[in-house]
Formats: C-alpha cells, sequence, structure tokens
C-alpha cells in the first residue's frame, strides 16, 4: 500500500488584506480550493493590516476548504494582528504556527497533534472539572 502525498499550497498575504484584497485571494485559490483536501498555508509575515472584511476572505477560504475536506493554516501572524484574530473568534478555527515550515509539517502530523485542536481539548477538559 503506498500513501499519496498531498501538496500545500503557499500564499503570501499582501501588506494589507480587505475587501478588495480577500477578493483577489479568493479568486486566485478558486481552483485549488475546488481541489479535493485542499491544504493551504497562508503566510501572514508580510501582514500589517486586517479589516473585518480581510478576516470574513480568511474564513471564506476556510469554509471552502472544509466543503473538501481540507484546511488552511496560517504561518507567521504578526503580533499586532493576532488581537484582531481572537477578537473576532477566528483565533479558534486557524491553526497558527510560527513558521511556514511548521504549518507545512502539521499537515503530515495525526489531527490530535494539530495545533487548533489543542484548544478544543483544553475547553473539554475545563468543561469535564465543571461537571465534577
Amino acid at each position: 500500500m503506498s500513501i499519496r502525498k498531498r501538496t500545500v499550497i503557499v500564499r503570501q498575504l499582501p501588506q494589507a488584506l480587505n475587501a478588495e484584497q480577500g477578493r483577489i485571494v479568493l479568486s486566485e485559490l478558486e481552483e485549488c480550493l475546488s481541489a479535493e483536501r485542499p491544504r493551504i498555508v497562508f503566510d501572514c509575515s508580510k501582514l500589517r493590516h486586517m479589516d473585518r472584511s480581510g478576516v470574513l476572505s480568511l474564513l471564506s477560504c476556510l469554509e471552502e476548504a472544509l466543503k473538501q475536506n481540507g484546511d488552511v493554516r496560517l504561518a507567521a501572524v504578526p503580533a499586532s494582528l493576532e488581537g484582531i484574530l481572537e477578537v473576532t473568534g477566528a483565533a479558534r478555527l486557524f491553526a497558527m504556527f510560527d513558521s511556514i515550515s511548521e504549518a507545512i509539517d502539521s499537515f503530515a502530523r495525526p489531527k490530535r497533534d494539530a495545533g487548533s485542536l489543542k484548544h478544543f481539548s483544553e475547553v473539554g477538559d475545563n468543561a469535564a472539572e465543571n461537571a465534577a
């Protein structure tokens, strides 16, 4: 039995992610997002500004990837933008990594080790403690 390695698409986000730039990102990834099990990493290292529309664009990409049993991960998110992702609730939906290579490597790990599930296990542990 052979295991087929799937390609991970890495896309650099622009310095500003707003409605217009979000549409561009979505249109560039349209073909990739319709493929079976898309795996996308957004390199956020150059991102300096993101408004609500930018967050919605990221969430739209995630939604489309999940429809095809894929995932979107964020890499090198500047500390100045982590708060925006927290406030909007998007931080709970994305696995975020310090580097692009960590984000790419995370696709090779079983889901239980992926960063995005850590939050849910902590919530589950707290709920179990509170119930006891």
